[in-house]
């Protein structure tokens, strides 16, 4: 039965359309943050919540289309956590309570390694993920500074605009890194899989 045979290039197609959306989504979010959020209050609400959500969204389905849950425990795992830090910062919206940029750091933090681990664990499989490697890196790095700068007069979205811009450079460059490097299937010969004149003759 064929038609319930996996290709092995799926995978590989469906990490390449991820990446490329998960990049087209932060330059949006990077866009709307940089203008109209500005002088936009709501918007700016709008967008703090939205940012962690969409990471819980798109690990939950990376898991769910690459293997399952339980073969993609850093990306399950990754979601748990971006819905925490979603309501986290609802909360913290709700109650007034200036510590965004704290709550963003510890998150880019533990998203970060686990990203990282994602990609160590996916290097042998998939091509691309030396990019996700050095994104998750980053990643961690760059929320110890939110932490730093926790407290100071540093806008909390044009900040982790920041931080999304160089993330979705990342997602970019892994999504056309598979697109341009993807191997081809090999072409099946119907021969091959045809037993010959001399094979169905002979007494075996």
């Amino acid at each position: 039965m064929p038609d319930i045979i996996q290709s092995p290039l799926q995978p590989t197609a469906w990490l390449r359309k991820l990446y490329l959306t998960r990049a087209a989504f932060s330059f949006v979010w990077v866009a709307l943050a940089f203008s109209v959020a500005r002088q936009s209050p709501v918007l700016t609400t709008i967008l703090l919540v939205v940012y962690p959500a969409w990471d819980a969204l798109a690990n939950l389905v990376d898991a769910r289309m690459t293997g399952g849950p339980r073969a993609n425990p850093s990306q399950m795992l990754n979601t748990w956590i971006s819905a925490l830090v979603t309501v986290a910062v609802v909360a913290s919206l709700v109650l007034g309570l200036q510590i965004g940029l704290a709550i963003f750091g510890v998150w880019a933090i533990v998203s970060g390694l686990l990203q990282l681990a994602t990609a160590v664990r996916r290097r042998k499989r998939h091509r691309g993920q030396w990019v996700m490697m050095l994104s998750g890196a980053q990643s961690a790095l760059a929320g110890g500074l939110f932490v730093a700068r926790q407290g100071t007069d540093a806008p909390v979205l044009q900040t982790l605009a920041g931080y999304a811009t160089v993330g979705a450079v990342y997602f970019l460059i892994s999504g056309l890194v598979i697109l341009l490097r993807k191997p081809q299937e090999r072409p099946v010969n119907p021969l091959a899989a045809t037993p010959t004149a001399s094979s169905t003759s002979c007494g075996r």
